[in-house]
């Protein structure tokens, strides 16, 4: 293993990907979501692989639950947004349209295995013309490995507990948001 990235073929790949696509499920059915809403994810391999975050970067790890959630997303109309690592300033990856559509100012960064995370330079190949950010609002999240999504988020996120609470040997923790509740006891809520 040359500096932190895995060389160890993963045994458990068709495992994760059901991991993955059971947590989505399980969040969307408990978030209220649109079309072109968009998840954030931030993801450790290392700790899928049971490893300290950062020490066992694995492409392939990375790589599996990036076309999972790809596609999962593609289904339900959501735009997916990877967060890369520390290293990167927890830079995001996202479609240029999306960037655009939005708002959000773009960054001149390609993320690599040991410099954005082996999750973000997949969604970098994955996504039709894929650019970096460095801030969004996102809609709904999952942290897989406690890599801290939620500077990421809207600003009122609510937990959602899921009986999916692993993604291999990393902690999972979902989020949806929610409009802000403003005015009091006068106010009419919808």
């Amino acid at each position: 293993m040359a500096s932190g990235i895995s060389d160890v073929k993963y045994k458990d790949l068709d495992l994760v990907k059901e991991e993955v696509a059971a947590a989505l499920k399980e969040l969307l059915e408990q978030s209220v979501y649109e079309e072109g809403d968009i998840l954030v994810v931030g993801c450790s391999s290392s700790e899928v692989c049971g490893k300290k975050l950062g020490t066992f970067s694995s492409e392939e790890v990375g790589r599996a639950i990036a076309v999972t959630l790809y596609e999962e997303c593609k289904k339900h109309g959501i735009h997916l947004a990877a967060q890369c690592c520390e290293h990167l300033n927890r830079a995001l990856i996202i479609e240029k349209s999306v960037a655009k559509d939005r708002g959000y100012e773009r960054v001149s960064v390609v993320p690599k295995l040991k410099a954005g995370g082996s999750f973000a330079t997949a969604v970098y190949d994955i996504l039709p013309d894929a650019v970096a950010v460095e801030h969004i609002r996102a809609e709904l999240g999952i942290d897989i490995g406690d890599v801290m999504i939620g500077m990421h988020l809207k600003d009122v996120a609510v937990p959602v507990r899921i009986k999916t609470d692993a993604i291999g040997s990393a902690h999972i923790v979902c989020a949806k948001t929610r409009p802000k509740l403003i005015g009091g006891e006068r106010a009419k809520y919808c």
